[in-house]
């Protein structure tokens, strides 16, 4: 399963007109890929990651994910599609102070209606799979950085999505951290599947994507294969 972006257009209220943030963007994502989206700030990138995550409705153009198109879904239908097949990574972690990693991840179980101690082992999988199985039972002061951000994209991987999101994970990262992040995030991309879009103004770890869409002024520049 992909994500497809057609033809989408969004506009914001400016005074008495209109701001263009996207300007007629498709963008196909298929299953097990990763495109990474580049731009300078203010160039239609958290636009279109809001979009894809389906927080926005666009003015025009279709937003499918996981084969489902969006358009016309009531706001709980929208919210039972990103439960379901939306992983975000927020640029900041924002884990909960008082949990553990496990429990931070295990949350995500009880948000969609499951048991949180049975997703226990889920919870353990997918911190292994991050490569912080030993740290579990730490909590966030207790994690550096780089260690949150990986317990931040185990918790977007919680209910097995089908499309990932990811929002400059490397912003508050030194470059061999971030580096990491990219790597793990590319490695999980391929072993579960994903559909990944992962937008970053740094064009220094974008070598890792299959594909880099550049984003200026709210247009889109087809998405290119990479060349390594």
């Amino acid at each position: 399963m992909s994500l497809t972006l057609t033809d989408v257009t969004l506009t914001y209220p400016d005074g008495p007109g209109r701001l263009t943030a996207l300007d007629h963007v498709t963008l196909d994502v298929p299953a097990g890929t990763l495109t990474a989206v580049v731009g300078p700030s203010g160039s239609g990138k958290s636009s279109l990651l809001a979009v894809a995550a389906t927080l926005i409705t666009p003015d025009h153009g279709t937003v499918t994910v996981a084969g489902t198109p969006t358009t016309g879904l009531s706001r709980a239908h929208l919210a039972d599609l990103r439960r379901r097949a939306i992983g975000i990574v927020f640029q900041q972690p924002n884990l909960l102070p008082a949990l553990t990693a496990a429990e931070q991840l295990q949350v995500m179980a009880h948000l969609d209606g499951r048991s949180p101690a049975r997703a226990r082992p889920r919870a353990m999988e997918l911190l292994d799979a991050v490569g912080l199985a030993d740290q579990a039972g730490r909590r966030p002061h207790q994690l550096s950085g780089g260690q949150r951000q990986r317990v931040n994209i185990a918790r977007a991987l919680m209910n097995d999505p089908t499309v990932l999101l990811v929002d400059e994970p490397t912003s508050a990262l030194d470059h061999d951290r971030g580096a990491a992040v990219i790597d793990l995030i590319t490695r999980l991309t391929r072993q579960r599947g994903t559909a990944t879009v992962l937008v970053t103004h740094d064009r220094t770890h974008v070598g890792a994507a299959d594909r880099i869409a550049e984003v200026h002024d709210g247009r889109l520049r087809a998405a290119a294969p990479t060349t390594s």
